[in-house]
């Protein structure tokens, strides 16, 4: 089974004041791993119902902090069950389902959704997700709704965060052997050559994976 890499974080880490992330980031490669993932989602729905479906959107959809701030009402059709995706940085567009998850409701995106749509107070702003004041959320606050919810979960500071998202959905994808095409089109990348730095491969399970191959066809 191919072995994923640890991932790169990009340019979203705030470099000044209180919410600067350590120095020991930049450059590093850093996922959560599954049971993190959940610790944080469960603190987040414990902070709010908007905590908990901006983050779960952001990890399900591998959506960078202003990508998620970017969402707008127009772009989440709750009866179809779909939701439109704009990435920024020449990603490709693309529309996605809005997924039950029934064996682990903290995953369950139309239910986040839905109980976050029912709070949303109407301020006249199109933006899906509104600051505490209203109006849209920014890139900054979601940085430290995240990092709140991630030091909550108690994380290490070097996943405290939320580009970690993007890159754990693809490392717990390839960890899973999903088809790379899929990852692909899941993180709206343009290029197969963007989802191929996720994965790693020995010799021993190249080798391995070879002889499964051939003595299943032979």
């Amino acid at each position: 089974m191919a072995t994923p890499v640890v991932q790169v974080l990009d340019r979203e880490i705030p470099r000044t004041g209180p919410d600067k992330v350590p120095h020991i980031i930049r450059g590093r490669m850093v996922h959560l791993e599954p049971l993190e993932l959940l610790a944080v989602l469960k603190a987040a729905r414990r902070r709010s119902a908007r905590d908990w479906a901006m983050i779960l959107i952001a990890y399900r959809h591998g959506l960078r902090a202003s990508e998620v701030c970017d969402l707008k009402l127009a772009h989440v059709n709750l009866k179809n069950r779909q939701i439109s995706i704009r990435r920024l940085k020449g990603s490709l567009p693309t529309m996605q389902p809005i997924e039950r998850h029934r064996g682990q409701p903290l995953l369950d995106e139309l239910r986040a959704l839905t109980t976050w749509l029912r709070e949303r107070r109407e301020d006249g702003s199109e933006f899906l997700f509104l600051s505490r004041k209203g109006g849209r959320l920014g890139r900054t606050q979601f940085f430290r709704i995240f990092k709140a919810c991630a030091k909550e979960a108690d994380l290490p500071a070097k996943k405290c965060h939320p580009h970690a998202l993007k890159h754990s959905l693809a490392t717990h994808l390839i960890s899973e052997n999903v088809n790379l095409a899929w990852v692909k089109q899941c993180l709206g990348h343009k290029a197969i050559g963007s989802t191929m730095k996720y994965v790693t491969v020995s010799d021993t399970q190249a080798a391995a994976g070879a002889q499964a191959a051939l003595l299943r066809m032979f």
